[in-house]
């Protein structure tokens, strides 16, 4: 069973709905939840957030918190997931921004990728996971592979 297929069968579990925030996966996290059949079941939506002004604009993140923390951090990848979560008809959120590359500093590295996720009545949970500079396309997947497993993780716990 697919990643995929394991969330799809978590959710419906749980009659969960998911919604997604996504800056670096640009559009893959919802292209992987909505693959099995089944899915309208679970997803309520997706935003794709590449830009600040759409974090702003789109889920409420803080301007201030952009420019203390950059859109590449725990903060800004928290405000997503709890911006998502208010924005939509769903049980939990996550969110997703990182530095797929090519490129990076050295306060912030190619391949590191924050998480943000958000359940109704729950503390906003952040985590930032280093996969190091494998190459953009390989960043973007294992980026949507954590996403998916902490969000089974969450609805399985």
């Amino acid at each position: 069973m697919s990643p995929a297929e394991q969330l799809l069968e978590a959710a419906r579990a749980q009659s969960a709905r998911i919604a997604v925030a996504e800056s670096c996966t640009g559009g893959l996290l919802g292209g992987a939840i909505t693959a099995p059949a089944g899915a309208s079941n679970i997803l309520d939506r997706g935003y794709i957030t590449y830009s600040n002004v759409s974090k702003v604009t789109m889920l409420g993140v803080s301007e201030q918190t952009l420019l203390a923390h950059g859109a590449v951090s725990e903060e800004v990848a928290r405000e997503m997931a709890t911006g998502t979560l208010r924005r939509s008809e769903a049980d939990i959120a996550i969110s997703v921004t990182g530095i797929a590359g090519p490129g990076g500093s050295q306060h912030k590295p190619e391949g590191r990728v924050c998480f943000g996720l958000a359940r109704i009545g729950e503390t906003t949970l952040g985590e930032t996971v280093e996969f190091g500079a494998l190459g953009r396309e390989a960043v973007r997947l294992a980026a949507v592979d954590h996403a998916l497993s902490m969000l089974i993780r969450a609805l399985t716990d």
